[in-house]
């Protein structure tokens, strides 16, 4: 699954390529993944101009200029494309062309990607906002969940999957399945720092490895969690295990507060 990094890096691409851009034709191929139907996206789009493509948590959006915006959650397997004259792509959801020969597709062999007409906004700070401060992470860890969940809740913190929520927790040097209540003012300070540290790092190495880069993802720089790694930068083993259908990679380096 696409994560914060990897959305980024689409997003800024996308941009590059679709501002001022005007759409001229939007298709959607099945009505499983939206609650609007084709005619409804073409009113609402057909003819305006691409003002910026951005990422929001988990999603992209597409601004136009009619402030109209189209927001696609990518969910496990939603990936995009670019194509010429004609689409040929599988499993294709959604079909955007636009001014200048440019077109893209959605596609998703599992029919999972959401695609929302005007997404409401979210109260609920992005990982990468200014308000995840020091301040604010002592805020969340009031409770005895462990937190990983914490960090994983779209509903306290946007935007941190899996992956970079064992990356932050081991450069903060904290385990995953610490009591969030047992954290110390020390430990939310060192969370609020990796969690721009490792996300800033993440999207500078996404960007680096493919250049252009709109769709899959790119883990092969991450330091934990990392399949084909044993052992930490620092030596320690790797240790995985499996919590509520998802691996969870950490090392002993990691104190645990419980």
């Amino acid at each position: 699954m696409p994560e914060l990094p990897d959305l980024e890096v689409f997003a800024r691409n996308l941009q590059r390529r679709l501002k001022r851009k005007k759409l001229l034709d939007i298709r959607l191929l099945t009505d499983a993944v939206t609650k609007t139907s084709q005619k409804e996206l073409a009113n609402a789009v057909v003819g305006a101009s691409v003002s910026a493509v951005y990422r929001e948590g988990k999603e992209l959006r597409f601004r136009f200029s009619n402030k109209n915006i189209i927001g696609i959650h990518l969910m496990l397997r939603g990936k995009f494309f670019w194509f010429e004259d004609k689409n040929t792509h599988s499993h294709t959801l959604l079909e955007l062309k636009f001014s200048a020969g440019i077109n893209l597709a959605l596609t998703d062999y599992q029919h999972r990607a959401v695609i929302t007409l005007n997404p409401k906004e979210s109260t609920v700070p992005d990982a990468l906002s200014k308000a995840v401060n020091e301040k604010f992470i002592a805020s969340i860890l009031q409770s005895r969940a462990a937190v990983k969940n914490i960090l994983l809740d779209q509903h306290i913190i946007r935007g941190i999957g899996n992956a970079y929520a064992d990356e932050i927790l081991w450069d903060a040097a904290m385990s995953p399945f610490s009591a969030a209540n047992q954290i110390p003012p020390a430990g939310a300070k060192a969370l609020a720092r990796s969690i721009r540290k490792v996300l800033q790092n993440a999207i500078k190495q996404v960007d680096k490895a493919e250049k252009g880069i709109i769709g899959g993802e790119i883990r092969d720089f991450l330091q934990i969690h990392n399949a084909s790694k044993k052992n930490s930068p620092s030596g320690a083993a790797i240790v995985k295990k499996m919590t509520a259908g998802r691996p969870t990679y950490y090392t002993a380096e990691q104190q645990l507060y419980k």
